[in-house]
């Protein structure tokens, strides 16, 4: 009851009802565009290829079902994911980027320049798709095409990338969750329907142990995102008194909340993009001339195909990540500024430089649990399919994780919008 007490109260805000059916018709918006399919392409046999292969099933995830059908929204939000990557690592390694990124107005020019980026590796993606599907003869995907056929094909999925990037800019401005993250939600939970009408067609009774481990993983899943994005640690902060004429200012004493995960499910998206990159390109290589080649990418296949190896590097980048993305949306520097500017400080700590290398240990000591739990609870699936033979969750378990991280993150946006408005009714 309490549940729907806060549906109803959150419609009753006209400014955050009418962000939340905006948010809803540009999801609706993409869900159509998804199921256009672009022309010559025999969505039948693409179907069955993409089910005959893992990794491009998780592929299939993060252009939210567009790639199966090869729509006009083929490519997703990839191409976005990777360039945001490549301006995020250049900002830490190029000081003149990193000076640009803290000017005022800096972050949108290098978001600008993210979105630019996209667009030739939005096309070169769709020219190693497409001729990847070309080289799988067997399954009779693509028919002759021609330069001109390939052009308005190659311009068509770019172009779809492109207007699926406006949406999620268009869905972020709104602050009801980040818009990438809301795409590639919509995508997941879209399947969800066809995945449990295929359970239930094809179930066994003698299956039953296999829908049980399932159902404890998803449980664990759930508990253990829920447990990591609401953990926090909170750093004790006095304000000292000061006086002005009469009055007395000051002496606060209150704390500063430091997340356990900052990063929300950032790290998971950016670690499957990177963990699909190698085996993506060295399927091109298959059918190619040059026996090395061929050899090559027979290995690197094979290699990520391997479940210990896949596990490995895929708890790795999410480790990874995590640092990486709390470093580019956390600054020490800057809050211990803050404090000092405000006249706050940490009990035991002296402002300034102190105070920002103990924010900085006090980060890392935290963020090394945070990593390490959320990259378990990524790798938990493989682990389970080690000891159940016919178990394959690698697919769902990555997509409940992000699933449960965006709600999370969405609730928290709706309840800190609903928080504001009511301080500006006071």
């Amino acid at each position: 009851m309490n549940l729907v007490n806060k549906i109803i109260q959150i419609f009753k805000i006209r400014d955050l009802r009418k962000s939340i059916l905006f948010v809803l018709a540009m999801l609706i918006i993409f869900r159509v565009a998804a199921h256009i399919p672009v022309p010559g392409i025999n969505v039948e046999n693409l179907k069955q290829f993409f089910d005959s292969n893992q990794i491009l099933g998780l592929m299939n995830i993060f252009s939210g079902g567009g790639m199966q059908n090869f729509s006009i929204m083929a490519l997703g939000v990839a191409p976005y994911i990777t360039a945001s990557i490549i301006f995020q690592l250049l900002v830490m390694i190029i000081p003149k980027l990193e000076e640009i990124s803290k000017e005022q107005g800096g972050q949108e020019k290098i978001n600008k320049w993210t979105r630019l980026l996209s667009v030739p590796l939005a096309f070169l993606q769709g020219f190693g798709m497409i001729t990847m599907l070309r080289q799988q003869s067997s399954f009779d995907i693509i028919g002759d095409m021609g330069m001109f056929d390939l052009m308005v094909t190659l311009i068509t999925i770019t172009a779809g990338t492109v207007l699926l990037m406006w949406i999620g800019e268009l869905i972020s401005e709104k602050k009801i969750g980040n818009g990438i993250s809301l795409l590639i939600f919509a995508g997941i939970v879209s399947a969800l329907p066809g995945i449990l009408q295929r359970t239930i067609a094809v179930f066994d009774p003698s299956q039953i142990v296999t829908v049980i481990t399932f159902a404890v993983i998803a449980i664990v899943t759930v508990v253990g995102v829920v447990f990591i994005n609401e953990g926090t640690r909170n750093v004790p902060v006095s304000y000292a008194r000061h006086v002005r004429g009469n009055k007395m200012y000051g002496g606060v004493n209150t704390h500063l909340p430091l997340r356990v995960n900052m990063a929300g499910v950032i790290p998971i998206i950016f670690a499957i993009s990177l963990i699909l990159f190698p085996p993506m390109i060295a399927n091109f290589f298959l059918h190619a001339k040059s026996q090395i080649l061929v050899t090559g990418a027979e290995f690197i296949i094979a290699v990520f195909q391997n479940q210990l190896i896949y596990g490995i590097l895929y708890f790795t980048f999410v480790f990874g990540f995590t640092y990486f993305y709390t470093a580019v949306v956390f600054h020490p520097q800057q809050i211990a500024e803050n404090l000092q500017r405000q006249g706050g400080f940490i009990p035991g700590i002296r402002p300034g430089k102190n105070t920002e290398e103990y924010l900085s240990n006090v980060t890392n000591r935290i963020i090394l649990a945070g990593a390490l739990f959320l990259g378990l609870i990524a790798v938990l699936p493989l682990i389970a399919q080690g000891f159940s033979s016919g178990l394959n969750l690698v697919i769902g378990g990555t997509s409940l994780l992000i699933v449960v991280s965006v709600v999370i993150e969405i609730v928290k946006q709706i309840e800190s919008q609903m928080t504001m408005r009511e301080y500006e009714g006071l």
